[in-house]
């Protein structure tokens, strides 16, 4: 059987590579492989084949002599945090993060609140391919139940996460994508004391992360504008990840969120041993920076359980991903854009700036520039005549350029393309460089297909 799992759970196109049946065989594998009586919760965004998969898994689960807890649309964050709350066996998240509508995917949570291992993944795909068909069939009397009211244990986190704190007096935009923050988000703002604008703000399946959140910035620039507002923040499909945006419609990504809420840590010393975990993706313009401060800076492969790994085995209190998915202590390291939305409004309010102030005593990044290359297929990582081919073409690029330039290539984890970054000091190097890189793999993945 070919892995199912990737670099964030199960993703794919739904009835071509997730389906219903599927849902159950993971539902029922998930539960036989568990020993703990209490319920498995699960939640979802709002993509039209989650209520198919909520099925499948629900009724594979039961059919494991497991209960099941429904609490229907939330954030991602929800479902580790009612895990704890609630001390249930574990939990599941139905949702494809900031892919477009026809993919859905399947993130999974042990009874910590964490994503599962990978011996824990390898465990439920054994089980998988050991499944009777005839189980499909079978009738359980185990029960489920919908409790959409325990989201409110999770808004209740998010208030009590700025303290004694307010966001009184602040205009602030948000673009809940049509995806899961429409669950809370601009409750939690409202309750804050924030002037709250939401953009896309009712659930809608069909239109989550099209040309909106977090991957596409240009609605929310006009909105903040149109609504002469202070700040705003763009959300993913499940409301994990954020990117904010200020006054003038200057982005700030997740190595500006690091930089600048690291550095407030840094000041009240309360950033562990300084040290920010970022991946392979993070500007080098802030790793720089971050050393000029006299903090340490470690980088991981792109994902955040390794972020999480690294945070674990270093010690940090700190990490995130340039696309916004930033993890901090506050909420046992999962990682919540909402959460993270309120830290930086919070700062901002504090410390009497705005957001485009803020922003200007951040770092100076270094142009950047990432292509997707279409694949045939999906691969979690590259074969071995494939990336020697690249590596020669790579460094033969590099080895050109007028002056250092960093380029990284791997495969995405959740669609199938091969994903490029090009990094260099001046913006001409990184523009030549991306468009000859591209010609040359376009025609390095056109031979491996013709081959």
């Amino acid at each position: 059987m070919q892995a199912i799992f990737g670099t964030d759970g199960i993703r794919g196109k739904y009835d071509k590579e997730i389906n219903y049946l599927m849902a159950w065989k993971i539902g029922y594998a998930l539960g036989i492989n568990i020993n703990s009586d209490e319920p498995f919760i699960i939640g979802r965004d709002t993509r039209i084949s989650g209520e198919k998969l909520l099925k499948g898994l629900s009724e594979g689960i039961s059919s494991a002599n497991k209960e099941v807890i429904d609490i229907g649309i939330c954030p991602t964050p929800a479902i580790p945090c009612l895990i704890k709350e609630l001390k249930l066996s574990a939990g599941i998240m139905i949702s494809a993060s900031h892919n477009p509508p026809e993919y859905n995917g399947i993130k999974i949570f042990d009874m910590n609140g964490k994503k599962i291992s990978k011996d824990n993944e390898n465990s439920i795909e054994k089980n998988i391919n050991a499944i009777d068909q005839d189980l499909f069939l079978k009738k359980s009397s185990k029960k489920y139940v919908h409790k959409s009211e325990l989201i409110e244990i999770y808004e209740k986190k998010l208030l009590e996460s700025i303290g004694f704190d307010n966001l009184n007096g602040m205009k602030i935009v948000l673009d809940t994508c049509y995806g899961s923050a429409t669950a809370c988000a601009e409750k939690i703002f409202t309750k804050l004391g924030a002037d709250t604008i939401v953009i896309n703000g009712h659930p809608d399946g069909s239109k989550i992360n099209v040309k909106c959140g977090s991957t596409f910035l240009d609605p929310i620039k006009k909105a903040i504008s149109e609504h002469e507002a202070d700040m705003g923040f763009s959300f993913d499909g499940d409301a994990d990840r954020v990117i904010g945006v200020d006054s003038s419609g200057r982005v700030m990504d997740g190595d500006h969120i690091l930089f600048l809420w690291g550095r407030e840590l840094l000041t009240e010393n309360k950033l562990s041993k300084n040290l920010l975990i970022s991946t392979i993706m993070a500007n080098l313009g802030f790793e720089n920076a971050w050393h000029e401060l006299g903090g340490s800076f470690f980088r991981t492969e792109v994902g955040d359980k390794f972020i999480y790994q690294e945070i674990l085995r270093q010690n940090a209190n700190l990490g995130g991903e340039q696309s916004g998915h930033i993890l901090s202590s506050i909420n046992n390291y999962s990682g919540d854009g909402i959460l993270t939305a309120i830290q930086i409004a919070k700062y901002c309010k504090r410390r009497k700036l705005t957001l485009n102030e803020w922003l200007q005593t951040s770092f100076l990044p270094y142009p950047q520039t990432l292509i997707n290359l279409s694949l045939p297929f999906k691969i979690h990582k590259l074969h071995l005549s494939l990336k020697h081919s690249i590596d020669q073409i790579t460094n033969q690029i590099i080895n050109k350029t007028s002056d250092p330039c960093r380029i990284h290539i791997r495969p995405s984890g959740t669609e199938p393309l091969l994903r490029v970054l090009i990094e260099a000091q001046h913006e001409n190097v990184v523009r030549e460089t991306a468009n000859t890189i591209k010609k040359e793999l376009e025609k390095i993945i056109q031979n491996q297909i013709n081959y």
